[in-house]
């Protein structure tokens, strides 16, 4: 009870502080760490960090989430560029079981995790990012 009102209250914070109806990827790296996430060592992503993914992104950020797992944070400046790479990403993921990753979409953001994640953990990320 009291890590949900704890969960709460940061999201709440960091709600009144976002900048209109978009949010960074600072202030979401922000909000999971406040809420006892990790994201650590965040680094701006390079053409190199995108792989084969459209770069269509305004911002994006690769954050520490575990030993041998990574999430991207990126924002966008339209819903279509940000639709197009959830759908690459929930395509790879769907056309094989190595490629799966976790997609949270909230307002311009798009959080992408690690598929060896644990479902109760993704939980926990999308929670955070949907109460900004």
């Amino acid at each position: 009870m009291k890590k949900l009102l704890f969960l709460l209250l940061a999201a709440l914070f960091l709600t009144a502080c976002s900048s209109g109806g978009n949010l960074t990827t600072d202030e979401v790296i922000e909000a999971f760490q406040g809420a006892g996430l990790q994201a650590e060592d965040p680094k701006e992503m390079t053409k190199d960090d995108y792989g084969m993914a459209p770069m269509a992104a305004e911002e994006g950020k690769i954050v520490k989430i575990g030993d041998d797992m990574n999430a991207r944070i990126l924002s966008f400046e339209n819903e279509e560029d940000l639709d197009k790479m959830k759908a690459y990403y929930d395509d790879l993921g769907e056309a094989s079981a190595i490629f799966f990753s976790w997609t949270i979409k909230h307002k311009n953001i798009l959080v992408q995790l690690g598929g060896d994640l644990e479902e109760e953990k993704f939980n926990e990320y999308k929670e955070v990012l949907e109460g900004l």
